[in-house]
């Protein structure tokens, strides 16, 4: 049995980010998947597999964290690994043997993943059940507004989720050969559609739990988790500065000049607004409380109000000449 070095046969550093570990591994699946190679389809067949049981390590958290602790303690990792293969025990006076597989390749990889990572194929006597597995934590991004994140409560979203194979459990192969439902990928994308409760005030890039809707448990071990990004798309009247809105309102000039009640816009309705006499053009002014909801406190931020002058157009000659006559009046030539 060789070390298996996972990192050279993807072509990535060790240091290498998930997603770019998934790419590099997507880019040698097209190159190396036997349908692409019709003229050498076991040299094809036998790289797919290698490529295949790197991902399957490097691309899972928990597998490529133990991986990159064996180091160069692998060879005495195996040698204890190999005597845990099969055990005796006694409970209650009743002696039960467990087969943890052996190698030979139970996952359709090799013997070095088989002895380190493989739980497929490991099996106990005990009532011929399969040892329980708790399904992977899986994660995907749900696009939503700044109204759907305001209003929050419950939301029918359909999501492509990528699981494993339910065929071929992950392995990539079935009795030697390719999965024919996932073409030795291990992984599949479904459509499903779930019931998703927003949280009031969540913000972009913050992650939605539902729980035991990931990947599928093994051996009737539980389903892991689906962890939902938020990706918050741009609003066409507000922008989001953490809890807080900020809104542009044309507004007359006499109204900045005089001062007035304008109506102004928030996600809860229209409410009114004082503007002072001699507000100046650009001018903030604050709404307390009519921002965003804090999602991990009470109360919500606040919202800004850019006071825009708009100048008026067409000016009759009437206009015209008061307009001047204020004018003369305010560089004293009257």
């Amino acid at each position: 049995m060789n070390f298996k070095d996972y990192y050279a046969i993807l072509g990535v550093p060790k240091n290498a980010a998930e997603k770019d570990i998934k790419s590099a591994y997507r880019k040698l699946a097209r190159k190396w998947h036997p349908d692409a190679n019709p003229k050498n389809p076991k040299e094809a067949e036998e790289k797919f597999k290698e490529i295949s049981e790197a991902y399957e390590v490097l691309g899972d958290p928990e597998k490529r964290k133990k991986y990159d602790v064996l180091g160069p303690n692998w060879q005495q990792a195996a040698q204890q690994a190999e005597q845990q293969r099969r055990y005796r025990t006694n409970v209650g006076g009743q002696e039960f043997e467990f087969d943890l597989g052996g190698p030979g390749g139970p996952s359709g990889f090799s013997d070095f993943f088989d002895i380190f990572f493989s739980d497929i194929g490991r099996r106990q006597t005990v009532r011929g059940r399969g040892i329980e597995r708790r399904g992977q934590d899986l994660e995907t991004t749900i696009d939503l507004d700044l109204r759907d994140v305001y209003a929050g409560g419950a939301k029918a979203v359909s999501l492509q989720i990528e699981d494993v194979c339910p065929r071929c459990r992950g392995t990539g192969t079935e009795a030697g050969h390719l999965c024919p439902q996932c073409h030795g990928t291990g992984r599949i994308l479904t459509n499903k559609r779930f019931d998703v409760t927003i949280p009031r005030g969540i913000g972009d890039g913050q992650r939605i739990r539902l729980a035991g809707q990931g990947g599928t448990g093994i051996s009737g071990g539980p389903n892991g988790d689906l962890f939902l990004v938020v990706k918050l798309h741009d609003d066409p009247t507000y922008k989001r500065k953490g809890d807080d809105l900020y809104v542009d309102l044309p507004v007359s000039i006499y109204d900045l000049v005089l001062g007035g009640e304008v109506n102004v816009p928030t996600l809860s309705g229209e409410v009114a607004m004082k503007i002072p006499a001699g507000t100046q053009n650009n001018r903030l002014l604050r709404l307390s409380g009519r921002g965003m909801p804090r999602v991990k406190s009470k109360g919500s931020g606040d919202e800004y109000v850019r006071l825009i002058g708009q100048l008026p157009q067409n000016l009759s000659d009437k206009e015209k000449k008061l307009f001047n006559e204020l004018a003369s009046i305010r560089n004293g030539q009257v």
